[in-house]
């Protein structure tokens, strides 16, 4: 029995007659009746008998008919499913993130873009550093992540830059940099010269510590390291209990702690996080495909109106 057996039989039986279902079908009358009386044959039953205005079902076709149709329903499924799947519209994908990147607004926005255009995708999401979301790529138990430092090695994988963010200083409440005359002026970076930094730990992620290095020697200083943190949270804690101050992404202004007070930079020397989208390169995947196209077309969008 094949699939075209049984549209032919479901439409002469919703028509009630031959004629009307091979015009239905487009094919002719005599080749429709020769199927259904194969089918008949194949099956040893009698499904139809014939009436003065065309053909009714018998007792045997009623019954093929309720699991002929969940048959071609079923099939229907398949093959849409197939298609969507092999667009990228249909399929799973995971995400990782690392740290600071849920804070940042283009992250959160992104995924709500991609879930609203693609719904039948499943995503999960799962924060870790970066060292652990580039070896859980490589090792295919996560398929892309957002990533807040450069990747020294890129081998196998597909680094896009998305973005550059500003970054600010945080610091304990009390700091005499923190209380300027009208709460939000930025100061220059140089004035952090004698202070002790709170930094994230490179080992979970090089992307800050490097940063806050980087910037404070072209300051013209080589910053005091203090207590390091294995959390950005952790690192906004420690300023706000005094264990020094901490350059971090713009977007943690977002995180309102007691005690941490943020402030830009002056000057021409403006430090900058990056965010960069990993994936592993030449990955089949059509919904990875989707999603990293999106996420870059997104990301220019964002650089050019981050409001909208």
């Amino acid at each position: 029995m094949e699939l075209r057996h049984l549209r032919y039989f479901v439409a002469v039986a919703e028509e009630g007659h031959i004629t009307r279902a091979a015009e239905r079908l487009g094919i002719q009358q005599p080749p429709l009746s020769k199927q259904i009386g194969a089918l008949e044959r194949e099956l040893d039953v009698r499904l139809l008998r014939r009436t003065a205005r065309g053909v009714e079902l018998t007792d045997a076709g009623r019954a093929l008919l309720e699991h002929a149709r969940a048959m071609l329903a079923l099939s229907h499924q398949a093959v849409e499913t197939t298609r969507r799947t092999a667009r990228g519209e249909q399929g799973q994908i995971s995400l990782g993130v690392a740290p600071t990147g849920p804070f940042h607004p283009f992250v959160p926005r992104v995924i709500r873009a991609f879930r609203d255009a693609w719904p039948l995708v499943s995503l999960t999401l799962e924060e870790s550093f970066t060292n652990d979301l580039v070896e859980r790529i490589r090792g295919e138990k996560i398929d892309v992540a957002f990533l807040r430092t450069p990747v020294h090695d890129p081998a196998g994988l597909a680094i896009n830059h998305l973005l550059d963010e500003p970054m600010v200083v945080a610091l304990p409440a009390a700091h005499a940099l923190a209380g300027t005359d009208d709460g939000e002026a930025p100061i220059p970076l140089k004035a952090l010269s004698g202070e002790t930094f709170v930094v994230f730990g490179r080992r979970f992620g090089p992307g800050l510590y490097d940063a806050t290095v980087k910037a404070c020697r072209a300051a013209g200083f080589d910053p005091r390291l203090g207590q390091e943190a294995p959390r950005i949270t952790s690192t906004l804690g420690f300023v706000a209990a005094g264990l020094g101050i901490a350059l971090v992404p713009a977007s943690m202004r977002r995180v309102s702690m007691d005690g941490v007070v943020y402030r830009g930079f002056a000057g021409p020397l403006q430090p900058t996080a990056v965010l960069n989208l990993a994936s592993r390169r030449a990955d089949p995947s059509a919904v990875v495909r989707r999603f990293v196209d999106l996420v870059k077309r997104s990301a220019k969008a964002f650089a050019d109106n981050p409001s909208a």
